[in-house]
């Protein structure tokens, strides 16, 4: 899935820093060169998070976490630790370690709670979740679990950029999990279980309206209301014959 993913401000650093140790004409490696060359000036922040957004850029992913993270760690005051928190985030992100990425992005949501970032943030949360989600014959607790983050990235910031394609997100959801709830209602449907029939497809009906299931919804609580009245009838019949 492609996403419309903003790499907060590593790119603004490297851009930053290519003008401080070169005005024109000087590579990334360039850089990276010189501070093989002196261990005091690899250390600085600057340094390791050009490295770390290097590796990042590279696919070393676990490479470019050990930089970040170590900015982090041994300058936590310095104005690049944020993003080097979220360097790290995004690292496991990109690497499809889900868990790893949500528990990262969590911990800065914790730390910074009214950082620029935010909305980036709760947006990634809900892909952590949306991208592990099953088919719809499967559980959906990953897919319930992504349109919550979704709706509380709408609800807190409705404007942003990124409530724009968390909508989209939230939709596929909605329309994932109402499926899911039509496919057991209609398992239990064909195992004559009609009351947990009817009570997935009125779910359907009052929670997921409009996700095109609608007509068939309709026409399966008609059935399923149908059978229950027969077995309704047929048990009362049997009681007055007992009598």
């Amino acid at each position: 899935m492609k996403q419309d993913k903003v790499r907060l401000k590593i790119a603004a650093g490297i851009g930053i820093l290519l003008m401080l140790f070169c005005l024109s004409g000087c590579s990334l490696n360039s850089i990276l060169s010189l501070f093989k060359k002196d261990t005091l000036v690899r250390n600085t922040p600057e340094a390791l998070y050009v490295r770390g957004s290097s590796e990042f850029q590279d696919g070393n992913y676990k490479k470019a976490r050990e930089y970040f993270t170590r900015l982090k760690d041994e300058h936590p005051l310095h104005e690049l630790a944020i993003l080097a928190e979220l360097g790290v985030a995004d690292s496991f992100f990109t690497d499809k370690e889900y868990i790893d990425a949500e528990n990262a992005y969590r911990e800065f949501l914790n730390m910074h709670p009214t950082n620029e970032n935010i909305p980036y943030v709760m947006y990634q949360i809900g892909v952590c979740h949306y991208n592990q989600k099953e088919s719809i014959d499967r559980d959906q607790t990953e897919t319930v679990k992504a349109k919550k983050e979704f709706e509380r990235l709408l609800a807190r910031f409705p404007d942003s950029k990124f409530s724009l394609a968390a909508g989209k997100l939230l939709r596929e959801c909605n329309q994932d999990i109402a499926e899911h709830e039509f496919y057991v209602g209609k398992f239990y449907f064909r195992q004559k279980k009609y009351q947990a029939a009817l009570g997935r497809f009125e779910t359907i009906a009052l929670n997921y309206p409009n996700v095109g299931l609608d007509y068939k919804v309709e026409y399966y609580i008609g059935e399923t209301k149908r059978k229950i009245a027969e077995e309704e009838k047929l048990k009362k019949d049997g009681d007055k014959e007992k009598k």
